[in-house]
């Protein structure tokens, strides 16, 4: 079984500095089976670059605890999950990074940003977010569209969405929100709504969008929604006589397509 999900906040030196969109790696104390210490684990950040507490002091994760039953009845812990769900205030964590390039957040101001996540892969969209719409910078003022699509089992885990519902009635010429809740909310088929059910809805509009040349897509979250999101694509590039994969190849070129699935 899954336990519920940790929102954390690690207090990191001034010296390890990272972007929205990076990921940073923790390694658990302990040793494994082998008698080796663990190896690290690699954490989508959930904080902007200037953290929660706007200091650049700070690194918030969002952590499923994992905890199952394997084949012969012995109860499993995720090693790093659960190390990091039990940490205390003052307890020290061993880090690395930050790493990553495929998830940055795009520096036009002006552009359209489409985010695609489930459950825990909501942690970068929420980076992105808090730059744009709960921080003031000089250098930076988003006046663009953000447009968040986030897939979950159960309303009760819709991470963050106080959050962006407080963005949302703020800013609502510039963040769209969109929830699929898989086990709780059906479509006008009664189909079950996960994320690519929910973004069939807007499918003309999408497609429209991902024309454009600023318009950046980001995916993140389980894998299994990559493939989904491609049925609805192919059929409305085709309409316009486009190959989806295809183009959807030249986007990932342009660094307009960004996917971190797992």
């Amino acid at each position: 079984m899954t336990l519920p999900v940790r929102l954390g906040t690690l207090s990191s030196p001034p010296k390890v500095p990272y972007r929205e969109g990076q990921s940073i790696g923790v390694i658990p104390e302990g040793i494994d089976k082998n008698g080796k210490p663990h190896k690290l684990r690699l954490y989508s950040i959930a904080s902007s670059a200037i953290g929660d507490f706007g200091d650049s002091k700070t690194v918030s994760l969002c952590v499923k605890r994992l905890v199952y039953t394997n084949d012969g009845g012995e109860i499993v812990k995720g090693v790093c999950s659960n190390f990091l769900c039990d940490l205390k205030p003052g307890d020290e964590a061993k880090i690395t990074g930050p790493v990553g390039k495929e998830m940055l957040m795009p520096k036009d101001p002006n552009a359209t940003i489409i985010m695609l996540g489930t459950g825990t892969g909501i942690a970068p969209f929420r980076s992105f977010l808090w730059k744009m719409f709960f921080e003031e910078h000089e250098d930076y003022k988003f006046n663009g569209l953000a447009w968040l699509f986030l897939g979950v089992p159960t309303s009760s885990s819709l991470l963050y969405k106080e959050e962006f519902e407080k963005m949302k009635e703020k800013n609502p010429d510039n963040f769209r929100l969109d929830f699929a809740v898989s086990r709780e909310q059906t479509n006008e088929k009664g189909e079950k709504m996960y994320i690519q059910t929910r973004m069939a809805e807007y499918a003309e509009e999408l497609w429209e969008l991902l024309k454009k040349d600023n318009t950046f897509v980001y995916m993140c979250g389980l894998k299994g929604m990559e493939k989904g999101i491609d049925d609805i694509m192919v059929s409305l590039a085709a309409k316009d006589g486009i190959d989806w994969l295809e183009y959807k190849k030249q986007l990932k070129r342009s660094e307009q397509w960004n996917v971190e699935v797992y």
